[in-house]
Parts: structure tokens; C-alpha cells; sequence
């Protein structure tokens, strides 16, 4: 079975962890245990991976520089891609000598005119109090929204349109390769009047484009792996509960919180209902349970849409 598995940004940097490149390898290695065990059950994986966290660091980093240069959003997403992909290349390979592994950087085309660009709202590095976010947001002209009793640095996230390299990607898994791709959402960008690209400064959400990518690629299952067991109805309240099974027919992202859970159901709607094929939310530890339909949240078509 061939499984887009999106790795939340618990598997890279768990919330209130420094940012340090020991800390994201640690977690990163228990990501690539259960990838591996993925791979041990005979499935095809591609990997796809947040970046929000690192990306907002090297932004950070950018804008500290003594000249006042600053490289744009998608050149940074693309650095972070690359550095994140290959520490999973790596440690996924020291698990698994035997196969095959690619990291890709991976365009992804967005409409000039969402209108995500005049409401900026995907959340970027780290989290600051109130004061002291209020501070950097007037000095340096950011936007801000609350993340939790914190807050955060929020950019533009366009709706992904097109993988423009699921061609590639397609060829490689065909030969078996482990493909490790459209890191952070993939790296966001336009198509001019010309028909050439370049690059735009904002952030694609990684579900998002987990999901197109899955539809794209023709896969049989996409898998959001992320810090909770499963999707919950009134998550933080006592009248918490878990679902299981559920059509995706009889849920809307919109009953969640959109910093968190929205996307992962939105993703998941969006691919069970173009493909008939199921998707699941849940936690990393429990990937291979999830697969096996034993934990998580599943999202299934209507019987009569499924292929």
C-alpha cells in the first residue's frame, strides 16, 4: 500500500523545547523508528514534514543580520526543507541500510490573488508572551494571533493548487525509492504571465499539500501523524470523545480548531472525497496500529464513492 504519511511538528520539535539541532534530532529518530516499522509491514511510504518552528528561526536569524539583509519566505522554506530532509534521510537510512532514499525540494503553485495573502494566519517559529510578541509585531511589522496562552508570528498560507514535482516523485517511488518531500508545505510559488515561476513569500500548510500530493500520486491511504491519539469532538472539555470511524461526508473542518486539528481534518476530507480512499489522524507512537485501522481517527468515504 502506497501512504502519504505527514509528520506533525511534534516529530521534529515538541512544544516548549528549545530549538536546537540536538533536539530535533532526537525526535526526529523516534519519527524514523516508526517510519521504518511502516516500511517493515510492506508498505510504500512518502514522507512529507512541517516546518513552522525552524522556518521562523531562520527568519529570526535573517532579520538579526548586521546589514538589515534578509533572504524571502520561500528561499527559507526551502532551506528549512533541506536541512529537515536530510536529517530524516539520514536516520531513516541508518534503520533501513537496505533501501533507497531521496530528499526532494518540491515546488508547489499557488493562485497570486488568495486571499490568504491579505489575511495572513499560518503560525511561524517560536512562541513569545503577549508583551513581548506586541513588541517584535511593532518593530519589525509583523502580524500576530494567539497559539494557545501564547503568541506567535502568523504569515500568509495560499491554498497548494499543484505539486510540481509529483511527476518525479511518482518515478522514483515506481522504483522502489523512499521519498522524503514537499517539506513545510512545499515551497510556494506562481506562475507569471509568461508561464515562468517564482518563488512568494508565504507558508503552505503541510496537510494541505500532504493531501494533494496523496491525490496526486494516486496513493491508497494519507496518514497525519501528530501529538494526540485521535481527532476529538469538544477537545479540552469533559464532554471530550474520541471518533473512530467516521464518513467525511458528516464532518466539517470547520468544527475545529483552526490552528490545529482544522487543517488535518480539511486535508482529509479533501483527499477521502476525490479518491474514495481513507484517510486517519492520529499519533506518531501509534502509526502502524492506525494503518491497521486499530487506533486513530479514520475518515472513509460513503461506500458507494469508494474505488
Amino acid at each position: 500500500m502506497l501512504i502519504v504519511v505527514a509528520l506533525g511538528g511534534n516529530a521534529l520539535l515538541r512544544r516548549g523545547e528549545p530549538m536546537t539541532a540536538d533536539n530535533q534530532r532526537a525526535n526526529i529518530v523516534r519519527a524514523a523508528s516508526v517510519l521504518a516499522a511502516l516500511v517493515g509491514d510492506r508498505h510504500s511510504v512518502v514522507i512529507t514534514h512541517g516546518n513552522g518552528p525552524q522556518v521562523g528561526l531562520l527568519a529570526l536569524q535573517a532579520a538579526a543580520t548586521s546589514d538589515g539583509s534578509t533572504f524571502p519566505l520561500d528561499v527559507l522554506g526551502a532551506e528549512s526543507a533541506g536541512m529537515i530532509g536530510y536529517v530524516i534521510e539520514q536516520e531513516l537510512s541508518n534503520l533501513l541500510r537496505q533501501s533507497l532514499f531521496a530528499t526532494l525540494l518540491t515546488q508547489v503553485k499557488v493562485d497570486p490573488h488568495d486571499p490568504a495573502f491579505g489575511r495572513p494566519t499560518k503560525p511561524i517559529g517560536p512562541v513569545y508572551d503577549a508583551p513581548t510578541a506586541q513588541r517584535l509585531a511593532s518593530e519589525r511589522g509583523w502580524k500576530i494571533a494567539p497559539d494557545g496562552d501564547k503568541w506567535r508570528r502568523v504569515v500568509p498560507s495560499p491554498k497548494p493548487l499543484e505539486i510540481l514535482e509529483a511527476s518525479v516523485i511518482s518515478f522514483l517511488v515506481e522504483r522502489g525509492v523512499i521519498v522524503i518531500c514537499t517539506g513545510g508545505g512545499g515551497v510556494p510559488v506562481i506562475a507569471r504571465d509568461d508561464g515562468s515561476l517564482c518563488g512568494i513569500e508565504a507558508v503552505i500548510d503541510k496537510d494541505l499539500a500532504s493531501s494533494l500530493l496523496a491525490r496526486q500520486l494516486k496513493a491508497d491511504m494519507l496518514l497525519m501523524l501528530t501529538d494526540v491519539d485521535a481527532v476529538y469532538v469538544d477537545f479540552g472539555t469533559a464532554a471530550a470523545r474520541a471518533l473512530r470511524r467516521v464518513n467525511a461526508s458528516e464532518i466539517s473542518a470547520q468544527d475545529f480548531a483552526a490552528g490545529s486539528m482544522g487543517p488535518k481534518v480539511s486535508a482529509a476530507i479533501e483527499f477521502v472525497e476525490a479518491t474514495g480512499r481513507p484517510a486517519a489522524i492520529g499519533k506518531l507512537d501509534d502509526a502502524v496500529e492506525i494503518v491497521r485501522g486499530e487506533r486513530g481517527t479514520w475518515l472513509e468515504a460513503s461506500p458507494s464513492a469508494r474505488s
